[in-house]
């Protein structure tokens, strides 16, 4: 698809089309529809970050909280969607050992007694030399447990943003 595709798009085709980005929250697309026509995808991915910063600190925590936990639910959650389940996949949290389990269930739980919402990153952009992908989130997940709750937030939206822009040019031609 081409943002020209994306800019003929009714809205009820556009929020279908891209209310998955942010994973359960229509309402992301639904307010950055109203920045159309874009120019580019980066012009789109703005209007949508424009969406979730403008929306307000409640709108904003519920958005985290649609996101599931890393390596916790996999494959008995539900509401998982297919992009989260792929992404985790890709990342092997699909196939932790019994060890690595509980470190993510002891960090999820901490995390989440912490801080009122689940952990978020992009497991996509996560990257280390010699390491692997689900060692380095667990290694961030211990990091950010320090971090205050305001700073929490700010980073969860930067890392949803950075999750919806690669879901967007999966779709969308630059």
């Amino acid at each position: 698809m081409k943002i020209s595709d994306v800019n003929a798009l009714s809205d009820e085709a556009f929020v279908a089309q891209f209310g998955g980005l942010y994973e359960h929250s229509p309402w992301v697309a639904e307010g950055a529809l109203k920045a159309r026509p874009f120019a580019d995808v980066d012009a789109m991915l703005s209007a949508f970050a424009q969406t979730v910063r403008s929306a307000g600190v409640e709108a904003q925590l519920a958005l985290v909280r649609a996101h599931p936990e890393l390596g916790h639910r996999a494959g008995i959650d539900a509401d998982l969607t297919e992009h989260s389940a792929s992404e985790q996949a890709s990342a092997g949290l699909d196939r932790l050992t019994p060890a690595e389990y509980e470190r993510f269930r002891g960090l999820n739980d901490a995390y989440r007694a912490r801080f009122s919402m689940p952990f978020v990153i992009c497991v996509r952009k996560v990257a280390a030399p010699g390491k692997a992908a689900k060692t380095v989130i667990m290694d961030e997940m211990e990091r950010r447990l320090v971090g205050t709750p305001e700073k929490e937030l700010t980073e969860a939206l930067m890392q949803i943003d950075a999750i919806a822009a690669l879901r967007l040019k999966d779709l969308v031609a630059s």
